[in-house]
């Protein structure tokens, strides 16, 4: 019996290992640690001069530059190591001003040829990458809270466009209270909620001569209301870190109301906070009329000028939540705009609202969440008390020339740069809820470089723990199966590559453990033959046996492992879900190397010719 593969079966292969080898070429080139430098507004340019400037600087500071260029309209400089990094930050931030950005990132450096291909290095985890790690909650009870003003809002509408008289509609509580002056209004509003706001329970109570209809939410429709605004913000929050061009962030829900956010490469968690940007919301409001009741009115500062206020009607139009896209433009008089598209339930209410309000003016009115932190004595010791603060103010005041719907446009903007900020607040989604930071971490590059540096001794040690002990004990047939293991770890780094899979220290662990098990279906063949070979068996028929008979049980061992790996990927997060997706392509990896590789390569070394005797360790097989 002559063991020989079929041409396809070796081309198939040879392909693969290819392939493999191509796209693990990548992790031979480590980024580079660099500044990246964007406006802080979306206006603010970055140019040649800005770069060269900030370039400039750092050389007269010492720090050596390794490169700068212009990409995506940011700008990047690659300094040498991870301390000239973090130097480099404050003196580019100082030099340039509040005008610009200035984030710690790591820049690629893998040639031109194989980023063609598709080719890149995989990613680091924050443990081994270093960064810095939040932890924010959802302000639930606000989520409910501005959920129920909206439909307040929306529903006094209705009542009085169907000419029911009422009073109050205010909340209390997580319920609005409407009153009648007769039964037969509040039969009437009774039977508008009913059929229009099928997410309340209505309860009628009468006191004295007062009609009272009681609106509260389920405990169903809380729920939904809670699980909207995390979901809302994990897409805003999502958005919001694009833009800081972060490679392999990571933005995840966490138990029913918490978020978080890890931001690999980033240091500063300051800066990190400050480009991330504020957790705000936006109103649309009606300016209020001159007669209007204080009772149903309020007073709000502009933004940029505090000391310029307007008064606005308590009524909510929409929120920043129905806006699907904003663009700044310019009007018929070359004055800065901002084109709004609503989504249809947002057009609906702007149409609604508008429609009777041409001539007056509509705010949008911005709301700011933020933690604010301050150092208190009590009884004696010095502790950090966190404080919540909400900050509003109007950014736009214009004339409604029109009744709205879905499209219009917002004028009165005083710059192109207040324009464009407004787009892009309303297109990248504002919060449905406040949040704020309950917990924050940083995960100094130091720490992760001796992170790597420990993992990938380990992983050394212990492939070259397995590779003496295979050629010391298996001789020729140790070294084939050398060579197949170094041909395994290659393609689990060009799978993990291909699949953009984050490489975390529990990873590592992974690929020690893989290196252990890939090893195994090579001792189980080995062994097969070598007791075929003590059996008398020839030595072409043996490998053939050992191969074979070997097949069933090696694939069973591992599709065992691969289904703890898969419920540990699925029950497991973070660390647990690193370790599981590197166990997995592991043991892919290693039966494909284990099996077929070794195979190929024992079939060209012994098969289709006669042979005597095989090294395989112990006595020698005589024909």
């Amino acid at each position: 019996m002559l063991n020989k593969y079929p041409l396809w079966k070796n081309l198939i292969i040879l392909i693969a290992l290819v392939i493999g080898f191509v796209y693990a070429l990548p992790n031979l080139f480590p980024d580079d640690h660099a500044v990246q430098i964007t406006g802080a507004r979306s206006s603010t340019e970055i140019n040649e001069r800005v770069l060269n400037r900030a370039v400039e600087v750092l050389q007269s500071e010492g720090i050596e530059i390794k490169g700068s260029s212009l990409r995506d309209r940011n700008g990047l400089i690659r300094v040498l190591n991870g301390e000239d990094q973090l130097k480099a930050r404050p003196i580019v931030q100082n030099a340039l001003g509040r005008d610009y950005l200035v984030a710690l990132n790591m820049a690629p450096s893998t040639p031109d040829w194989l980023r063609s291909l598709g080719a890149g290095p995989m990613k680091l985890g924050l443990d081994l990458r270093g960064g810095v790690h939040f932890l924010l909650e959802v302000d639930m009870e606000t989520a409910v809270e501005q959920r129920l003003e909206a439909l307040s809002g929306q529903i006094k509408r209705e009542l009085r466009d169907e000419r029911i008289r009422y009073r109050g509609g205010d909340l209390e509580g997580r319920e609005i209270i409407l009153s009648f002056r007769d039964e037969g209004a509040r039969s009437e509003a009774f039977a508008l909620v009913r059929d229009q706001y099928n997410q309340f329970l209505l309860d009628e109570q009468t006191d004295g001569e007062e009609f009272k209809l009681v609106l509260s939410l389920s405990e169903q429709e809380v729920k939904s209301i809670q699980d909207y605004a995390l979901e809302q913000n994990l897409t805003t929050i999502r958005n919001r870190v694009n833009e800081l061009g972060v490679a392999e962030p990571l933005v995840q829900r966490q138990g029913s109301d918490r978020i978080i956010v890890e931001l690999p490469g980033v240091q500063d968690t300051a800066q990190a906070k400050r480009v991330l940007g504020a957790t705000a919301n936006l109103e649309f409001r009606l300016e209020a009329r001159q007669d209007a009741p204080a009772a149903e009115t309020e007073v709000f500062p502009f933004r940029d000028q505090p000391q310029r206020t307007a008064r606005l009607e308590r009524e909510i139009i929409v929120t920043g939540n129905n806006v699907s896209n904003a663009q700044q433009a310019f009007d018929e008089n070359g004055q800065p705009q901002v084109n709004i598209t609503m989504d249809s339930v947002g057009g609906d209410l702007m149409n609604r609202a508008t429609r009777n309000a041409i001539k007056r003016r509509m705010a949008v009115l911005f709301i700011e969440y933020r933690t604010e932190t301050e150092e208190k004595v009590v009884d004696g010791k010095v502790q950090t008390v966190e404080n919540r603060v909400v900050e509003k103010g109007i950014i736009s005041l214009a004339t409604i020339q029109s009744a709205l719907g879905s499209s219009f446009r917002i004028t009165g903007l005083d710059s192109i740069p207040e324009a464009s900020e407004l787009a892009l607040l309303l297109r990248a989604g504002s919060l449905a809820a406040p949040m704020y930071f309950v917990q924050e971490r940083t995960i100094g590059p130091s720490l992760g470089q001796k992170n790597i540096d420990a993992g990938m001794m380990s992983v050394a040690l212990g492939f070259a723990l397995v590779l003496i002990y295979m050629a010391f004990y298996y001789r020729g047939f140790g070294l084939i199966a050398n060579v197949a293991l170094t041909l395994n770890l290659m393609m689990l780094v060009a799978c993990m590559s291909i699949l953009s899979a984050t490489l975390t220290l529990p990873g590592i662990a992974g690929i020690v453990l893989t290196v252990g098990m890939a090893v195994d279906a090579n001792v189980l063949i080995f062994e097969r033959i070598r007791e075929e070979l003590k059996a008398g068996v020839p030595p072409q028929s043996a490998i053939n046996a050992g191969y074979s008979r070997a097949f069933v049980s090696i694939v069973d061992a591992n599709i065992t492992t691969l289904l703890v790996a898969v419920i540990l990927f699925a029950m497991g997060s973070g660390p647990v879900k690193g370790f599981a997706v590197t166990l997995s392509l592991g043991i892919l990896t290693s039966m494909f190397s284990g099996l077929m590789v070794s195979r190929s390569i024992v079939n060209f070394v012994y098969g289709g010719r006669k042979i005597q005797k095989l090294s395989i360790g112990g006595k020698l097989a005589n024909v």
